[in-house]
């Protein structure tokens, strides 16, 4: 097989300047800024002050939220067409399917490590702290399908039909119902097919997909602009929602998760110093735009342009890896995902 060699006028990696042009202007403070003030007003208009009456707090929430929820769906609108078009680009610029066959395996035990280890985490430090102790349940509001949810069990018989389900029969239809997981393994299994024909026949498809990366990046762009407001509003409806005592209590649940989040950041860093050799605080300087960048955004798929020219400028990885992993440990390998939802489990 032959690598596709992908040639752009403007690359994906060399137009995320832009992006790194939030982090210079202090996005990063802005949203900080925005997270006091949302819970500020929140309490001043929540049930614990109770400056305004309850139907009049409704409503001015769901006005000042409504940037959030704009950002959030923009967010959510882009993600699917810039993991499939970075997917494909990944593939299609792997070596030859030796080389990307031994490194996704390689990628896929790492990906199952770090998960596991992520949800350990989580787990242990939820048993010894028990974060959900000081929150009231009857301050939570409760979301409407839960215990149908629950009902939907897993078992020996079911697991041929789950992983069948997983295939996208109708890949148009998976991107329609946000169906991420489908649309990665579609995206991967057209990437492999483009990687298996002529290069000069992939050739318009690949610019079709570069063209794809460059305009996700102006939208997500554009919504970097709501983000210190949307944080405001969203914390803001969310304080007046459930009162500041139940603000309190998830405090606990929160800071449970960021130090999982800083043991979990330990174990990289001890990574790091034994298979590259390189002290921590060199990879740590080394992504700082990255990490800046992803919570004032908490999407690591709207930083994904980034982080492959931080990968690749800064940290020494191949453009044929970093294409490859990186859109893929975006969608598949969210450890803080995991760690979190084995404390919230508990």
């Amino acid at each position: 097989m032959h690598a596709v060699e992908i040639i752009y006028p403007r690359s994906l990696k060399h137009m995320s300047h832009r992006l790194r042009g939030l982090v210079s202007s202090k996005l990063w403070a802005q949203v900080l800024i925005g997270m006091v003030l949302g819970i500020g007003f929140g309490i001043l208009i929540g049930p614990s002050v109770g400056w305004v009456s309850p139907s009049t707090s409704e409503s001015i929430t769901n006005w000042i939220s409504l940037p959030g929820r704009v950002f959030l769906g923009v967010i959510q609108m882009i993600v699917l067409p810039l993991l499939f078009a970075s997917i494909i680009r990944g593939i299609a610029a792997g070596e030859s399917m030796d080389n990307l066959r031994r490194l996704g395996l390689a990628t896929v035990g790492f990906f199952v490590a770090t998960t596991a280890l992520a949800i350990v985490i989580g787990l242990v430090l939820a048993s010894v702290i028990e974060p959900g102790s000081f929150v009231d349940a009857a301050q939570i509001p409760v979301v409407e399908g839960d215990a149908a949810a629950s009902e939907d069990s897993v078992s020996a018989l079911t697991v041929p039909d789950r992983i069948v389900s997983i295939l996208p029969s109708n890949p148009l239809g998976s991107i329609v119902n946000n169906e991420i997981l489908a649309v990665v393994i579609f995206s991967i299994i057209f990437g492999l097919g483009l990687l298996a024909i002529r290069p000069e026949s992939a050739r318009p498809f690949l610019d079709l997909m570069g063209s794809v990366q460059e305009v996700t990046l102006i939208i997500v762009r554009w919504a970097m602009v709501l983000a210190p407001f949307a944080v405001f509003g969203l914390l803001a409806q969310l304080t007046a929602r459930i009162g500041i005592d139940a603000i309190i209590g998830m405090g606990v649940y929160v800071g449970t998760v960021l130090f999982g989040l800083l043991i979990l950041l330990v174990v990289y860093s001890i990574i790091m110093t034994v298979v590259h050799r390189k002290p921590p605080w060199w990879f740590l300087g080394g992504v700082r735009d990255v990490q800046l960048l992803a919570f004032s955004t908490s999407s690591s798929a709207a930083v994904m342009p980034i982080t492959m020219r931080t990968a690749e400028e800064k940290l020494g990885v191949r453009s044929s890896i970093s294409q490859f992993v990186i859109p893929l440990g975006t969608t598949i390998n969210m450890n803080g995902t995991a760690l979190y939802q084995g404390v919230a489990t508990l």
